[in-house]
């Protein structure tokens, strides 16, 4: 077997706690619980005295710890706390290589030959990081990536060749693979020592290549046996800009353009890379340079986050105590592929769904972005909410398409019931009691918007809505009681001081009481479809004993 590489690894124990922390989201002395897909990710120390741990879910870690701090979870941010500690660890030693924020590494012979023994190195960087960053770390050494980062835990330094001993005893939960755990502890196999014995070759025959690629991380062999080259030198790419890059927004789109470009030349050769090195120079001549690495091959997408984060990092400067930023801003940026193997590519979509053409549209729309800006090219995601003018927003073509407010799949109001969407004047429109945002605990399904809009969604959301009239048969303002009862059906309906039209068909009142403990942000009001003798269906709103056209039906 190979002999793998000595590791010195950088460890942050609850990265994601700590990290909210020196951004300002929490303090030290409150116990907290990042949440990622509803389940704890990591918690201070003060929640786990309280019985919180990774895993959990959110219900359950509130019922430990009914004073609970949850925050959601944000790698943006953890990518930017973290780059002081990157900086304050490059200020000792040389090569530092990012794993994910929260984790970095560093080859170990170079360090311990010149502060005299691997020891020596480990308080050396312990001591810069908390003098630096006020952030405790843990080191671990030993051969390979993995038995470092599990001597790491325990803060030790696994003597060179020993890996496989030191790795024996622990539980074959260590390889973060939930599903082959399962199945060995099943087989009886407990411990990575145990998984070890087993020979490779029986290995892939029964668990493929994910449980082989686990057999060498078990047997203490490092865990990129891929046989990396080192790239040709014209496969960095690198750009220089007349104006300095102090904004974040601006820095940002310009390395996500940078990326792309590194994406295509490396899609041309038919390669990609594992390992990103991203340099860049200020106005007056400093130089900042920074490596990610990525536990597979990095795509197009994936490049411009990482260089968008260490963009981040570098213009914030999130150092705990003060500022960490450049001493300008950016004038020259460059991508350098570090670890570049063969890649065959993407296969086409049957339907469509991926190929050239999706790739030639998004290389026009990113011209065009090239052209006149980030925001001249939109795109809609659609969110939680209860109205039209909240439940959709524009976000710029590449950027992420998450909703800032999560929500179920837009159900009938009334189970079981369906929903008739415009009913006549004759008809009565179901009264109901109006709806409440309700501080209850997060349940693990999304959030279902009670008191949202029925079916179907308006097709024209009005940014200004108009003002408006609707009066009964008897020429009488139409208002609705604090009983949500209706003073006689509409019958006409006059906007913005034209000729009322008539009412040929309505639907409503569908109540709503948004935010009522802030009474700045308060808002109740009654909304109602109409459908209009000239063909038009609207969905007006009736708040304060004002009528507003707040969207368009087609």
């Amino acid at each position: 077997m190979e002999v793998a590489v000595r590791t010195l690894l950088v460890w942050c124990p609850d990265w994601p706690v700590v990290a909210a922390e020196i951004v300002g989201v929490t303090t030290p002395s409150e116990p907290v619980a990042v949440m990622a897909a509803n389940r704890v990710l990591a918690c201070s120390e003060s929640a786990r005295r309280e019985g919180v741990r990774r895993g959990l879910r959110r219900r359950d870690a509130q019922g430990r710890c009914p004073q609970l701090v949850v925050i959601e979870h944000d790698p943006g941010r953890d990518a930017r706390a973290f780059e002081p500690v990157v900086a304050a660890v490059e200020e000792v030693v040389a090569g530092v290589e990012v794993l994910r924020p929260g984790v970095c590494a560093v080859a170990a012979r170079g360090p311990a030959r010149y502060f005299g023994g691997e020891e020596a190195a480990a308080e050396q960087i312990v001591e810069q990081v908390a003098l630096a960053c006020a952030v405790e770390c843990q080191i671990g050494i030993a051969d390979g990536m993995f038995a470092a980062g599990i001597a790491a835990r325990a803060g030790r330094v696994v003597e060179a060749g020993r890996s496989r001993d030191f790795l024996s005893g622990v539980p074959v939960e260590a390889l973060d693979e939930p599903e082959l755990g399962d199945l060995l502890k099943r087989l009886g196999i407990k411990t990575l020592g145990d998984f070890a014995a087993l020979p490779p070759g029986d290995v892939l025959t029964r668990f493929g290549f994910g449980g082989a690629l686990a057999h060498r991380l078990a047997s203490g062999a490092d865990h990129r046996p891929l046989a990396v080259r080192r790239p040709p030198p014209d496969l960095a790419v690198e750009e220089t800009y007349d104006e300095v890059l102090d904004r974040v927004d601006v820095a940002a789109f310009a390395g996500r353009a940078l990326a792309e470009r590194l994406h295509d030349r490396l899609s041309a050769y038919g390669l990609a890379c594992t390992r990103l090195g991203i340099e860049a120079v200020t106005a007056d001549g400093q130089e900042l340079f920074r490596v990610w690495r990525h536990d597979g091959m990095l795509t197009s997408a994936a490049i411009a986050e990482r260089v968008r984060w260490q963009l981040d990092g570098w213009l914030t400067g999130a150092r705990r105590g003060h500022q960490a930023r450049p001493t300008a801003g950016l004038m020259r940026l460059r991508l350098v592929p570090e670890g570049v193997l063969a890649h065959v590519g993407l296969q086409p979509g049957l339907w469509g769904e991926a190929g050239d053409g999706r790739e030639r549209a998004h290389r026009a729309f990113s011209r065009v972005q090239g052209l006149l800006g980030p925001d001249s090219v939109l795109t809609a995601v659609v969110g939680g909410g209860r109205s039209g003018d909240d439940q959709v927003r524009l976000v710029p073509w590449g950027d992420e398409r998450v909703p800032v407010r999560p929500a179920a799949e837009h159900g009938e109001p009334i189970a079981g019931i369906e929903t008739v969407a415009l009913l006549g004047p004759e008809s009565t429109a179901p009264v109901k009691a109006p709806v409440k945002d309700v501080k209850a605990p997060v349940k693990e399904e999304l959030p279902p918007w009670p008191g949202r809009m029925p079916r179907p969604a308006p097709a024209i959301v009005l940014a200004h809505p108009l003002p408006a009239a609707v009066h009964d048969e008897d020429g009488n303002p139409v208002t609705v009681s604090a009983r949500l009862e209706v003073s006689g059906p509409p019958a006409t309906v006059r906007i913005d001081r034209r000729e009322p039209v008539a009412v040929t068909g309505w639907a409503g009142p569908w109540p709503v009481d948004e935010r009522w403990w802030a009474a700045k942000e308060s808002r109740r009001r009654a909304r109602f479809q109409m459908l209009l003798a000239d063909g038009r269906a609207l969905l007006l709103s009736l708040s304060g004993g004002r009528w507003m056209v707040e969207a368009v039906y087609d």
